[in-house]
């Protein structure tokens, strides 16, 4: 009886066993599933910024416009800021967490060097950002329909809509790659610190909660980073001219993803340049380079609006 008596507890310490690793197993991945859905929420929900200055402080003229979105017509809030004289507008794109103001470069010192130059601007909020509609960001996907509604709000008044240039920064700049690969009326692009995939950039950043990450954000919200790559778009971007700006200390988005997509418009035979900034980071390299940035960004559009 002794005998049989640990023969029947030998058999149950393997059972309790294996009790225990399916517990912990299910806790992992129980936690696993949490923290990518806290994940997949904070990164299509950022908080929004107060768009709390105008382009008054800097002396500037401009109107507050409205504008909708090319197919699902969310409300686009934004400024058309004038220039004399000129059928050439610049529209500028913002990046992830921001809105038309784009504090870190600053754009609104950016966009008075161009009216300056000659070019009116139109600055915009995308979808669920500053004072537009919307209440998901999905980093690309669906924000350039506000973009190609921008371009749509630039093409119904003629008398600022003869040469079309879009400037993005980071998500902002992802985006203009996009919009400019389907929308003819976009003269010329500039690209200032774009990821060049969104699903290799989302898996980078959410290491090691990666492959859990894409398809609870895409089922949760429907956003699909496969649909968001700019170094595929730019093959079909021709015949517009693009230049790309990046920081070669960009720890947020490296500048390999720039030279990945400058390679891929060579490849395809588009006029584009790079221009690495040293020593800049994250949409850094007009705070870094201003004068440099300014005569470059310029020259560009001189050349390809002409």
């Amino acid at each position: 009886m002794p005998e049989l008596k640990v023969k029947q507890e030998a058999r149950k310490r393997p059972n309790k066993k294996r009790r225990l690793v399916i517990q912990a197993t299910a806790i992992v991945l129980l936690f696993s599933l949490l923290v990518s859905f806290g994940v997949c929420w904070s990164i299509s929900h950022p908080r929004r910024y107060p768009v709390d200055k105008t382009p008054a402080a800097l002396g500037l003229d401009y109107q507050d416009v409205t504008f909708p979105s090319r197919e699902d017509h969310l409300q686009i809030k934004g400024w058309l800021l004038p220039a004399a004289n000129s059928d050439r507008t610049v529209i500028i794109a913002h990046g992830y967490r921001n809105n038309r103001l784009q504090d870190d470069v600053p754009a609104l010192s950016l966009a008075e060097e161009l009216v300056n130059a000659g070019y009116h601007v139109l600055m915009f909020d995308f979808r669920n950002c500053g004072e537009s509609d919307g209440n998901m960001t999905s980093i690309g996907q669906y924000e350039v329909r506000d973009l190609l509604g921008a371009i749509d709000f630039v093409r119904s008044h003629p008398d600022i809509a003869h040469r079309i240039a879009v400037l993005g920064f980071s998500m902002g700049a992802a985006t203009a790659i996009l919009a400019g690969s389907r929308e003819p009326a976009v003269d010329a692009v500039i690209a200032d610190s774009p990821f060049a995939d969104l699903k290799r950039h989302l898996g980078s950043r959410s290491y090691p909660f990666h492959t859990l990450l894409l398809p609870e954000l895409s089922l949760l919200t429907g956003i699909n980073p496969e649909q968001v790559s700019p170094v595929r778009a730019v093959q079909n971007l021709s015949p517009r001219a693009l230049l790309l700006i990046h920081g070669d200390a960009d720890r947020d988005i490296p500048v390999a993803n720039s030279r990945e997509i400058f390679r891929a418009a060579r490849a395809a035979g588009i006029e584009a340049n790079l221009w690495v900034v040293p020593g800049a980071d994250h949409l850094k390299s007009y705070f870094k380079a201003q004068k440099d940035y300014s005569s470059k960004v310029i020259e560009f559009l001189d050349n390809s609006l002409e």
